[in-house]
């Protein structure tokens, strides 16, 4: 499209400012460290249902966040735009000194902190109008709804957004980036009456021009929601399970959540005891890439303003890293690697952009090759016990016999361990990027399927 107008007004100078204002009030106010973190996002979304605008949304947030440490004590306050510096520290600073001590608390460490900032082209300023997001939202639709046994449509939307952070650390750290995302989605229904069936397809890309054709959308949303009519139940029997790579990254964040230092911490994951063992099967290897060109979780710093790199979590199936912040490696006797995370004034680890590596198998061959199995394409419930791995979820897909897909299958169950599930696991060779979790399908063999 041409001529858009943008962003171009878009200034993190003046977060920057308020950052570096926040902190120099904690030091005055008696704090032995503190650091800011200044953010500012607005956006904008159109609704739409059977080609008429159900709803327009547009917002616009400023958050302030001040955390300080006195001695091993700390504490945190949030405020908005106006909120006045100097009695958010005076606050922070006297909820600090009757704060419970944190040995393993503070800053990170000085020369962990971000020298460079590698540019990852995360902000389009582009802007899409009203009328533009509604002309997107309604060509989806309108694909979905041409698809032979598609009989209405649950809504379509088309958003975008643009959004800066800034981060200012007591001993001297100061960075900030912007990054915008642009989206779009529907949902169609098939059939009717309680045979009805519903399934979606989306996109969301940070710049606008990498987004895919409402066209390519609403026809798999409808093309997907019309192979699911007419489901059957299964008898209960042991198989492979095929997880697609919507239902596959389901399986990657069960083993991120594993692999989480203050899990390990707390002594909530089953992989607690399994560092530097093979855990996983030998084809696994999974990739935390922060530095992704316009990649969606991608960032040139981590939240407490720590340099980033690749982080290999799992190598040939072996256990090679936990995720870190500052204060969860300390706890664990470790040094952090940069994936803290920022939730409000606080920090957790967590991850950026994940890539769990292709095998060798097409999920085609994949699918030829099972003889008796189950496609998931969507799964149900929150049946996942991280302490003990026991793993237990509603699904639906489509039943495989003899290396073919033959009918669509609802209301079942599939159950194992994880531990079990993870020592099986192979990942097919075409990788899904969509999202910050690239993944190709999954397949485990041995899985109960309970059914009727």
């Amino acid at each position: 499209m041409q001529n858009h107008p943008t962003d171009s007004d878009f200034d993190l100078k003046p977060l920057q400012d308020r950052a570096i204002e926040l902190v120099d009030a904690a030091k005055r106010a008696g704090a032995d460290a503190g650091d800011a973190v200044v953010a500012s996002s607005r956006s904008t979304g159109v609704d739409i249902r059977n080609g008429a605008v159900e709803e327009i949304d547009a917002s616009e947030n400023d958050a302030f966040s001040l955390r300080v440490f006195v001695g091993n004590r700390s504490a945190s306050v949030s405020a908005n735009r106006g909120g006045d510096a100097a009695i958010l520290a005076e606050r922070a600073v006297a909820m600090a000194k009757v704060s419970p001590e944190n040995t393993y608390g503070g800053l990170a460490d000085e020369e962990r902190l971000a020298k460079q900032f590698p540019d990852l082209d995360l902000l389009d300023n582009t802007v899409l109008t009203v009328e533009e997001m509604t002309e997107r939202a309604r060509a989806c639709e309108e694909a979905a709804l041409a698809v032979k046994g598609v009989t209405k449509s649950s809504g379509s939307g088309c958003g975008r957004s643009i959004g800066g952070t800034v981060l200012a650390t007591s001993h001297g750290f100061i960075g900030s980036y912007a990054a915008s995302r642009y989206s779009l989605s529907v949902s169609a229904v098939a059939g009717e009456g309680t045979g009805m069936e519903r399934d979606y397809d989306f996109d969301s890309k940070r710049h606008l021009k990498d987004l895919r054709d409402p066209q390519s959308i609403g026809k798999t949303a409808g093309e997907r929601t019309v192979k699911r009519l007419s489901p059957q139940v299964l008898p209960t029997q042991q198989g492979t399970i095929i997880f697609e790579p919507r239902m596959a990254r389901s399986l990657v964040g069960h083993m991120v959540s594993a692999l989480n230092g203050a899990s390990v911490v707390r002594k909530t994951s089953f992989l607690r005891d399994a560092m530097g063992e093979a855990a996983f099967s030998e084809t696994v290897r999974v990739t935390d890439r922060p530095h992704r060109l316009r990649g969606l979780a991608s960032r040139p710093f981590d939240g407490e303003g720590v340099a980033l790199e690749d982080l290999p979590l799992i190598d040939g199936g072996v256990i090679q890293n936990w995720l870190l912040d500052s204060a969860t490696a300390r706890e664990l006797g470790l040094a952090t690697n940069g994936r803290a995370n920022r939730s409000g004034s606080s920090t957790s680890p967590g991850t950026t952009n994940l890539t769990l590596d292709a095998g060798q198998r097409s999920l085609a061959q994949m699918i030829a090759d099972t003889k008796s199995g189950l496609l998931v394409t969507e799964l149900i419930g929150q049946g996942v016990n991280m302490v003990t791995g026991d793993y237990s979820r509603g699904a639906s897909g489509f039943r495989i016999e003899n290396g073919e897909l033959t009918y669509a299958v609802s209301e079942i169950t599939i159950a194992g361990n994880l531990k079990d599930m993870f020592k099986r696991l192979e990942p097919a060779s075409e990788i899904d990027t969509q999202g910050s979790i690239h993944t190709p399908a999954i397949a485990i063999e041995g899985l109960t399927i309970a059914g009727r």
